[in-house]
């Protein structure tokens, strides 16, 4: 039986970690353990939202199958990966986040320590102190264990902030170290879904600079692990719970709001150094491939399926296309989103769009929505991305080869109406495989009129 160490971020971009492409120096410690195991470009979170991506993945279930389709508890009677670990005579422990997988005592934690023992999230030495306690708890004990160790960090309030001022007391920050790097705007690239204007500029680098204490943190855990010498024994996983907390990414449909920057690390499984670059991989997948780790047997009616084949190199037979869902905000308002992507496509069907109701979320928070709503006014360009974000089309259809930002929806673009029924069709089917609700209102209102459709913005 293989170890498994689990570590996640809250609200990293898929694109973030230099080995996905991202700033120089934003992730060294992510960027080392790439480089010993093997990235996945097209992997995508079910939900682009905490609680519903981290339940679906415990689960192995879609939000709308285990219930925790926003901040509420998964439903009674469902399975969760620990009753099968613990089956096996696992050692289990989580490392922050342990509110946003509900009810906390259906996972029977052996181990848990919350934000406010781990400096609220954001220490780094805390996380490395206590895993090494938990390692070497369970290897006395002659278990093998699961450690879920989830960083607060890049989460909001970012880093030098003044949200994080207004949060947090004096002593409160004290507690945690600041990043062993920190971004100034003047250093950054403001990805490309969104405009380069000073505000976003700002709060994109406070972002990085919260993103690299993730990496401080990633790196801490790592080092507690090769230290109790564990690491040859240990599937390592990292992966983002969602996309960053910016318009057009977290808590929607996008490819940055699902885009998660999966590494997986097992040695004698995964080349080191490797990638798969092809096959799409949901969270979900991860249920499954736990259980082969941990040698039990995958339960039947789960909706991953395991990637252990797509480790070894073996074969690139995965999935070809990859759904999400929303459902929630944190706010507990509906705005109801299902999405198909494949290599070429990415169709998004928001069921709330209306052209009257107005899309409100924690990712408006901050900077950057201000200051798209202050440019408007005297730039078009903004001001209809602005407006499209509020109220949406009903449907989207974005070419992600040539507009990987989902600038310019073309599902009015009668070359592609073949592509568009394939899409909707694709859905479809999906939605009636796993008893999604919204499929009958799905099915009755495609079709309608897009008003924002053919809108190209910065």
């Amino acid at each position: 039986m293989t170890n498994i160490l689990l570590i996640t971020a809250d609200d990293m971009d898929g694109n973030t970690p230099g080995s996905f492409g991202g700033p120089k120096d934003a992730t060294p410690n992510l960027d080392r353990l790439a480089a010993g195991g093997m990235v996945f470009n097209r992997a995508h979170v079910p939900a682009a939202v905490c609680q519903p991506s981290r339940s679906a993945l415990m689960t192995g279930l879609w939000p709308h199958r285990n219930g925790a389709e926003g901040f509420e508890p998964i439903r009674e009677g469902i399975g969760v990966i620990n009753d099968h670990l613990k089956q096996a005579a696992y050692k289990v422990g989580i490392l922050g986040k342990v509110g946003h997988i509900q009810p906390v005592e259906r996972f029977g934690w052996d181990m848990a320590a919350d934000m406010r023992q781990l400096g609220l999230g954001r220490n780094p030495e805390a996380y490395g102190s206590l895993a090494e306690d938990f390692i070497a708890n369970a290897s006395h004990e002659g278990r093998p264990w699961f450690l879920m160790a989830n960083a607060h960090d890049p989460h909001r309030p970012f880093h030098g902030s003044m949200a994080e001022r207004e949060l947090w007391s004096e002593a409160e920050r004290n507690e945690y170290p600041e990043p062993s790097k920190v971004f100034v705007a003047d250093d950054v690239e403001v990805p490309g879904f969104l405009p380069d204007l000073p505000g976003v500029r700002q709060e994109y680098a406070e972002y990085l600079s919260s993103s690299r204490r993730c990496d401080d943190v990633v790196g801490a855990v790592l080092a507690a692990l090769d230290r109790t010498g564990a690491a040859e024994e240990t599937l390592v996983i990292f992966m983002s719970d969602n996309g960053m907390a910016f318009p057009f990414a977290k808590a929607n449909c996008y490819l940055r709001s699902t885009l998660t920057p999966l590494i997986v690390r097992w040695p004698g499984v995964t080349a080191p150094g490797s990638s798969n670059d092809d096959d799409f991989i949901s969270m979900l997948d991860l249920f499954p491939t736990f259980c082969d780790a941990a040698g039990v047997a995958i339960p039947d009616g789960i909706d991953g399926v395991s990637i252990t084949p797509l480790l070894t190199g073996a074969t690139e037979q995965g999935r070809n296309e990859v759904f999400s869902v929303f459902h929630e905000t944190s706010a507990k308002q509906r705005f109801e989103m299902r999405c198909v992507q494949d290599l070429q496509y990415g169709y998004i069907w928001n069921g709330w769009a209306d052209g009257n109701t107005e899309y409100r979320a924690e990712n408006m928070w901050g900077l950057t929505w201000p200051a798209m709503v202050e440019a408007a006014p005297t730039n078009e360009a903004i001001r209809q991305r602005a407006d499209f974000y509020l109220t949406r089309a009903r449907e989207e259809l974005y070419d992600l080869s040539t507009d990987p930002d989902c600038l310019t929806n073309l599902v009015d673009s009668s070359d592609l109406a073949p592509v568009l029924a394939r899409k909707r069709n694709s859905l479809s089917r999906w939605m009636r495989s796993t008893g999604d609700p919204m499929l009958g209102e799905f099915q009755s209102g495609i079709g309608q009129p897009n008003e924002h459709a053919g809108v190209h913005t910065p």
